[in-house]
């Protein structure tokens, strides 16, 4: 990442996670307009970062793509919801094939956390009902661990 309009960029979007995650955990909702703009920021960072169309960012596309098609299927099961499959696949584009790896375990990992917290709490206060997580911040803590890995990795 070179800089200037590109870490401009990158604050943006951890404040789109930032939104997401919050409306996700308040309504259990990720807005479409939200997710359109995370996905079309994607387009001046690509830019502003100096990525070529080829492979570049054909490679950031297809793997968004995969993303969104595996992350489809869970939604066909009732696994995640749409606003969390867009979310995923829209922060997808912004990383290369390996970092979407990262990103797919580090939210794996505090998706698990985070249900096995509301489990606990559902099953404690003796809920009815079906329990639904807000994946959404199980993701953007995934997207931001990423981000601060930019920031502090470039040290040493």
């Amino acid at each position: 990442m070179q800089g200037g309009i590109s870490w401009a960029l990158v604050a943006l979007l951890a404040a789109g996670l930032a939104v997401a995650a919050l409306s996700d955990w308040r309504e259990r909702l990720i807005s479409n307009r939200l997710n359109a703009a995370i996905a079309l920021g994607a387009i001046p960072f690509w830019w502003a970062s100096g990525l070529t169309l080829w492979p570049d960012v054909a490679l950031q596309v297809g793997t968004a793509a995969l993303v969104f098609a595996l992350f489809a299927l869970a939604f066909r099961f009732g696994a995640m919801g749409g606003g969390d499959v867009k979310l995923v696949a829209a922060l997808a584009l912004w990383l290369p094939p390996g970092a979407t790896l990262k990103l797919l375990v580090i939210m794996s990992i505090a998706g698990g956390a985070l249900t096995l917290a509301m489990l606990i709490r559902h099953r404690m206060q003796k809920s009815g009902g079906a329990l639904e997580i807000p994946y959404g911040i199980a993701i953007a803590f995934g997207g931001m661990w990423l981000i601060g890995e930019r920031f502090f990795n470039h040290f040493g």
